[in-house]
């Protein structure tokens, strides 16, 4: 069975690392025999050339939302500095398990995501890190776009914890304006750390804040669905060669 090497960001917060445990330990959960190893860009240990020596046929996942300067550049980078010409898969976003993941969030938090009712009154900020590449930072907005669609929220307003773009309360505002009887800020990051405490300390006007998608078993699944596609089009990053 061909291993899936999860390749996360990394970050000095250690809940970050502990959330990428708990995710890995669904993933192994969720297929029984298959091996699964993780491997960081920084901060965090083992680095890529710490794992791909250990391993036999794997296929890298990036635990990343959108396609912007990591999965461009620095995770094709890194695995061709260590030799590894491993198949790597797409991004996690978008897909319909990232919304529902939001939803779990949502709904862990308080509000009644099952009521169409609580929805059609319910404006909700998507609270992203931000990026500066436009690409990315458009992928998110269609997210934002596409679960207002398909949920029928009031409103979804899209904010940032960095870089240029409106902010949480700058969000929260706009709801209000739309004509949303309540608010919820919903990040959409993947693991705890300075970005999230960031927005969760900007939505204290909002009437309730969720957490961030950690190991949401929607994440588990699409990650597997991520290497499963990976191994059907082989999508290789060429190892460096002398």
């Amino acid at each position: 069975m061909t291993a899936l090497l999860l390749i996360a960001h990394g970050s000095r917060d250690p809940r970050h690392a502990a959330t990428v445990a708990a995710l890995v330990d669904r993933v192994r959960a969720q297929r029984p025999g298959l091996d699964v190893a993780t491997a960081y860009l920084d901060h965090c240990a083992p680095r890529i050339p710490q794992v791909v020596g250990r391993l036999g046929a794997a296929v890298a996942v990036p635990l990343l939302l959108n396609r912007a300067f990591h999965a461009k550049h620095d995770i094709p980078a890194a695995l061709r500095a260590a030799g590894a010409g491993l198949p790597v898969a797409d991004v996690l976003g978008p897909s319909p398990l990232l919304l529902a993941a939001l939803d779990r969030r949502l709904a862990g938090a308080g509000l009644d995501v099952a009521s169409a009712g609580v929805r059609a009154r319910t404006g909700v900020v998507l609270a992203a890190a931000g990026s500066s590449d436009p690409a990315a930072d458009a992928a998110t907005r269609a997210v934002a776009d596409e679960w207002r669609r398909t949920r029928g929220w009031a409103a979804v307003e899209v904010a940032y914890a960095a870089g240029t773009g409106p902010r949480v309360p700058e969000a929260l505002a706009a709801l209000h304006a739309a004509g949303a009887a309540r608010t919820a800020v919903s990040p959409y990051l993947l693991a705890p750390g300075r970005l999230p405490d960031r927005i969760a300390e900007a939505a204290t006007e909002a009437d309730l804040c969720a957490d961030v998608l950690g190991a949401a078993p929607e994440l588990a699944t699409l990650l597997l669905e991520r290497h499963d596609e990976a191994l059907r089009t082989s999508r290789a990053i060429p190892a460096l060669t002398a």
